[in-house]
């Protein structure tokens, strides 16, 4: 039986696609693909599912809470010195914490999508 257990894309939608693609290329230190759509910026990813922003397809500001119950996490080697690199640069929504799957922290993007930051052991 075939099933649908593998995440394969995840996209968000942005209010202001450049204050966004800034937010994850300059901030967060993500890389853009070669090829992307012109209303999407998809980035680069070391494994697991595609990440984008995009324009929006519905109306934002129809709701307070961007993306309220969904978690996403990203992997992060490093999680202090990233931190300590994007002070003042990114909403601080929870400092380190210890998890049973790593320390982590909680930043906003600039719509206030939380994004949890796993840290993983540096290869």
């Amino acid at each position: 039986m075939q099933s649908a257990t593998q995440l394969g894309f995840v996209s968000l939608q942005v209010s202001d696609l450049e204050a966004s693609r800034h937010f994850y290329t300059e901030v967060l230190g993500f890389r853009p693909a070669a090829q992307t759509p012109p209303d999407a910026c998809v980035f680069e990813t070391q494994s697991g599912a595609t990440f984008a922003i995009r324009k929006p397809m519905v109306d934002l500001q129809a709701t307070t809470n961007l993306g309220w119950g969904v978690g996403l996490w990203f992997a992060v080697a490093g999680l202090d010195d990233l931190l300590q690199r994007i002070a003042g640069k990114a909403t601080l929504v929870q400092g380190v914490q210890s998890t049973p799957f790593g320390n982590t922290a909680i930043i906003a993007d600039p719509d206030g999508y939380w994004l949890t930051l796993q840290e993983t052991k540096q290869s």
